[in-house]
């Protein structure tokens, strides 16, 4: 059995504030026995100006939030899987939302750059409207992380919709996929659940998916409900709104037999 958490926050404009609840999180997710905790999207911050991403974008390797995220992962000796976070893209127009993962040593041992960016209109009205491409550079990478106790799928949020990315990392032998999101309110309620089920039963494997859940800002509200589902698409433990943490045990031997037992995976004909 592997003991995971799921850690969903209600991030804002003030990094300092943020970071401080992430650590405090990450601490309870490692006294609840996680071997692996994950951190929503866009944990740092939130802010209604896309631009304030900015003022905290760091160089791989360096800066206040990843030095939060070193210590943590090795004062509490488990692996962090943080959220995402801006990186610089070599660009000074855009950077990268990029997902780091630490090992207990407090060593990034895999990075993914979010591939898909959420450029859409939720409303027909045009009222609630996204374009991530002005501020963030798109990732082109399938990330596949190796652990001791499992083959990591890493995502970011709107890559749920795009089932095909999965597809690839079935490839690479993936038992946990994590999809640490910013998922909105509007399309939360409908889509949420829906998609990550659909992608813990289409690939049998678990599903790690810890989300933003509440008012970020006074203009922008997600909708939580950060779950861990398993292969069957039953959901294991969550947490609807607010800051919080919910862990559950995977038994990945249990997923091999089940493989095994009903191998859809290997009936796949394209």
């Amino acid at each position: 059995m592997t003991r995971v958490a799921t850690i969903q926050m209600v991030s804002g404009p003030d990094l300092a504030e943020n970071l401080a609840t992430a650590t405090r999180l990450i601490h309870q997710a490692a006294s609840e026995g996680a071997t692996l905790a994950v951190l929503p999207e866009y944990f740092p911050l939130i802010s209604d100006n896309e631009r304030d991403k900015f003022a905290c974008k760091e160089t791989f390797g360096n800066g206040p939030i990843q030095h939060m995220l070193a210590t943590a992962a090795s004062q509490h000796k488990l692996w962090l899987m943080a959220g995402s976070i801006p990186l610089d893209s070599g660009d000074p127009t855009r950077v990268f939302n990029s997902s780091l993962l630490y090992n207990p040593d407090g060593q990034v041992v895999a990075r993914y750059e979010k591939i898909h960016l959420f450029d859409v209109l939720v409303d027909s009205s045009g009222k609630e409207a996204y374009k991530e491409s002005t501020t963030i550079a798109p990732g082109n990478k399938v990330v596949v992380a190796s652990t001791p106790f499992a083959q990591i799928g890493m995502s970011i949020c709107y890559d749920l919709r795009f089932p095909e990315l999965y597809r690839q990392m079935l490839d690479q032998g993936i038992s946990i996929i994590t999809v640490p999101s910013a998922f909105t309110w509007t399309t939360g309620q409908r889509h949420w659940e829906l998609l990550l089920r659909a992608r813990a039963v289409e690939n049998l494997c678990y599903v790690i998916a810890s989300n933003q859940g509440g008012q970020n800002t006074a203009k922008r509200k997600t909708w939580g409900h950060s779950m861990i589902i398993d292969p069957w698409g039953e959901v294991l433990a969550s947490v609807e709104q607010g800051a919080g943490v919910a862990c559950a045990d995977l038994d990945l031997e249990k997923l091999t037999a089940l493989r095994n037992s009903f191998p859809a995976l290997q009936h796949r004909k394209l």
